[in-house]
């Protein structure tokens, strides 16, 4: 499907302008017009990690089903697991349009989207009515541009979703929403974290549920910031970390048009650069909390890159703009069939191999 999709589906969905195209697609998976597809079921590729059992350690990154339309369609396209969101508890608008460029010649796109979505309760009313569906979906959740305290709709996020969440990600590294990446500094991430991990503990003693929370972080912190943000982790019951949201960096871009937008860059460019952040983040952390890869990965071979840099799932939005719906079924077939040539039993046994190798080297400017 994937090169049938290169062939003719991008063609004509690129003559689209690209929130328009997104728009179609997530339309084209709600009423069905984009078959399910027959993923590769190997138990070689499951993974269990944070209290959760994913079938495999592909997911569907956040910001492609914003408002919790489709996860079950995402799930029937060979993703492990599908993250929702980012939700913000009002609905809001987003910056203006336009506000996505494709990058073409780079695999890449820019956003400046600013958390556009309809907030809590219609991504609560979607996920009540799947509520007993199987699958793995993640909540993403985030502040409203205009909160008079953004700690505050954090927690709101978590209290609202805790029955409904499979695991939820605290995104504070997104550059579309002026102040967010601040929360990465040391004494507002103690606030965020001791609030966020509170409320979550108190929804669990109520309810007998409890819900694992992931941390969502930039991929443009220097060394010292990442000394700061694994310390803070250190002191709190945090359950992982997901590495990581857009860049701001233009290093290296080969395309003629686009570069200049303001915004966040994701797509193939990221790779490295996200790479080598995951990788001194899971020095810093040691090897017991869980880690989420994310950038730049568009195939089996970055896909394992990943987790021998020190993740334990990935996930990938981007590439699937390029290659279309059946890249997560490649992708995981691919994956099984590498780990049957070399003789690997399951993926975990690859995780951190490459860890020093990624770590050693200086994150771009």
């Amino acid at each position: 499907m994937s090169g049938l999709f290169q062939s003719i589906g991008r063609k004509v969905l690129f003559t689209f302008d690209p929130e328009d195209a997104h728009g179609m697609s997530i339309k084209a998976l709600k009423t069905g017009l984009v078959p399910s597809c027959a993923s590769t079921k190997d138990p070689a590729l499951r993974v269990e990690i944070a209290g959760l059992k994913f079938p495999n350690p592909l997911g569907m990154a956040a910001g492609y089903d914003k408002n919790a339309e489709v996860p079950d369609a995402l799930l029937k396209l060979g993703f492990g697991f599908a993250e929702i969101g980012t939700l913000t508890p009002l609905a809001q608008s987003g910056n203006p349009k336009p506000r996505i460029f494709r990058l073409v010649e780079d695999n890449a796109v820019i956003n400046r989207l600013g958390f556009n979505n309809e907030g809590h309760e219609a991504a609560f009313q979607r996920l009540s009515s799947r509520k007993n569906h199987p699958g793995i979906v993640g909540v993403n959740i985030g502040a409203n541009k205009d909160s008079a305290d953004r700690v505050a709709d954090y927690v709101a996020g978590i209290r609202k979703f805790h029955t409904l969440a499979s695991y939820f990600t605290v995104n504070i590294s997104s550059p579309n929403t002026p102040g967010l990446r601040d929360l990465q500094a040391r004494d507002s991430l103690k606030e965020l974290l001791g609030k966020v991990l509170e409320a979550r503990d108190e929804v669990a003693a109520q309810s007998g549920a409890r819900r694992s929370v992931f941390l969502k972080i930039a991929p443009d912190l220097p060394d010292a910031s990442l000394d700061n943000i694994a310390a803070e982790v250190g002191l709190h019951p945090l359950d992982g970390l997901i590495i990581s949201n857009t860049t701001l960096s233009r290093t290296g871009l080969r395309s003629a048009k686009n570069t200049a937008e303001a915004g966040g860059l994701s797509g193939a460019p990221i790779f490295t650069r996200s790479t080598i952040v995951l990788a001194k983040m899971r020095q810093r952390v040691g090897p017991d909390l869980p880690i989420i890869g994310v950038g730049g990965i568009d195939s089996a071979k970055t896909a394992i890159a990943k987790i021998r840099a020190g993740a334990d799932l990935v996930q990938l939005y981007t590439s699937m703009i390029y290659r279309g719906p059946g890249l997560a079924a490649e992708i995981i077939k691919d994956m099984s069939a590498a780990l049957k040539r070399d003789g690997v039993s399951n993926i975990a046994e690859l995780r951190d191999r490459d860890v020093a190798e990624w770590a050693v080297k200086d994150i771009p400017a």
